[in-house]
């Protein structure tokens, strides 16, 4: 992003934490880890799709997907047109996967351009497809998904093979890949109510269907973070992978199934201390009254940035490896903290959010379970004003001092020259 030339050159100790109210930071090098940890629990005859859509899941979807190729990751997954040409755009040439549906002739058009392949659920999509592929001269590959038991996107299963025998006919596409998604893997198998057996029949179903018509499926994929860890029946060509190339199970029943390392921490500094009086109301509402006199922290990161209102005197934060809980309402820009317990804790001090200190740790999951969401949303939730410093085995060397992110992308602009 350029610079305003009326904007003032930082000065050299202003660069980095320093001059940051609050920040991500992303071991990348734990991504790395936990894709390789990942690909030795699936084995060699199944490939990772690493999911990296949300900017991947809050942590910086290019940082992560170059993380996630380097620990053995073999494609990307993304939601998004937009979110697929941003890594073109950053020259990631691995294979991309849309996995919303694209209905419109110019997103397509974009995929084709881009190199990124498309998901479908009707042959209306496989037509223009097959209509854009045979004007340019060029085969378009694109994946087929089935609904077996989610009822959101993909055609229904029992269509499967007559769809599949529709696509070989195409001569401008290629069906690269067949796919469903898992509705309920991360339950328990005594929740979960045989849900997850039934879809697991139903794609296999469908997969021998093919097999007894000579009918190539491309790659068959079937299994979430949830799919992945919870049995290897799930995972045939491919996995999908998000939440746990993060660091974190999508279940305390499925956290011993491999070693998973979590790659994000959020900090914030304090940018004013004051000492008040027992019976003080904290914040808008006055949700929280001192009971003795208090030493009260605020920190410059509020809801705008991430963290759920509805936490609000629901959560700790770390300082010196003590646990300091938060009090009042959780404002737009700002939080406010019991600092008491801390006395050395002062204006510019910094605290961690999410992360570890010593013995403690907060994990995303610590939220959830206090304001009834899930862990994906709230990493899904920190906003690109929060810069990221990226690192990993050999410190924090990269930093993205803007504090606004990275510009948006407009997906359906293709580039001058292509990929």
């Amino acid at each position: 992003m350029a610079r305003s030339p009326l904007a003032p050159k930082p000065e050299p100790h202003e660069t980095g934490r320093s001059r940051q109210r609050a920040w991500v930071e992303v071991d990348t090098a734990a991504i790395s880890r936990n894709a390789r940890s990942i690909q030795q629990l699936i084995g060699e005859g199944t490939s990772l799709m690493a999911v990296v859509k949300a900017d991947g899941y809050g942590h910086g979807a290019v940082a992560v997907a170059r993380a996630a190729l380097h620990g053995g990751a073999a494609s990307l997954g993304v939601a998004t047109l937009a979110e697929g040409v941003e890594l073109r755009r950053e020259g990631i040439q691995a294979p991309v996967l849309v996995l919303g549906n694209l209905t419109q002739v110019e997103e397509l058009r974009s995929c084709l351009r881009w190199q990124l392949m498309p998901t479908i659920s009707s042959m209306r999509e496989a037509l223009l497809c097959q209509n854009l592929a045979s004007g340019s001269g060029r085969t378009m590959p694109l994946q087929l998904k089935l609904d077996t038991g989610m009822a959101r996107l993909g055609a229904d299963w029992q269509e499967g093979p007559r769809l599949v025998a529709s696509l070989r006919e195409l001569d401008a596409i290629e069906l690269a890949g067949l796919y469903s998604h898992l509705a309920s893997a991360d339950l328990p198998p005594t929740a979960d109510e045989g849900l997850t057996y039934l879809q697991q029949q139903r794609f296999e179903q469908v997969l021998t269907s093919l097999r007894v018509q000579g009918l190539a499926a491309g790659c068959r994929h079937l299994a979430n973070s949830a799919g992945t860890l919870r049995h290897r029946q799930h995972h045939f060509d491919m996995v999908r992978v998000g939440l746990a190339l993060y660091g974190h199970p999508p279940a305390t029943h499925l956290a011993d199934s491999v070693a998973l390392e979590p790659a994000m921490q959020v900090h914030a500094r304090v940018t004013l201390v004051r000492l008040v009086p027992a019976g003080v109301g904290v914040s808008y509402g006055h949700r929280h009254r001192t009971t003795a006199p208090t030493r009260l922290a605020v920190l410059a990161i509020g809801y705008a940035d991430g963290v759920p209102r509805q936490l609000s005197n629901r959560m700790e934060v770390l300082f010196q490896g003590k646990r300091l809980p938060q009090v009042g309402a959780i404002t737009m820009d700002q939080l406010v903290i019991d600092a008491t317990a801390a006395p050395d804790l002062d204006i510019g001090g910094v605290v961690t959010l999410l992360g570890s200190q010593g013995q403690e740790q907060i994990t995303p999951a610590d939220w959830s379970s206090r304001c009834d969401i899930i862990p994906w949303e709230v990493l899904c939730g920190f906003k690109r004003r929060l810069p990221r410093l990226e690192g990993g085995e050999e410190g924090w060397p990269r930093w993205d001092g803007d504090p606004d992110g990275p510009e948006q992308v407009d997906g359906t602009e293709p580039p001058p020259s292509g990929p």
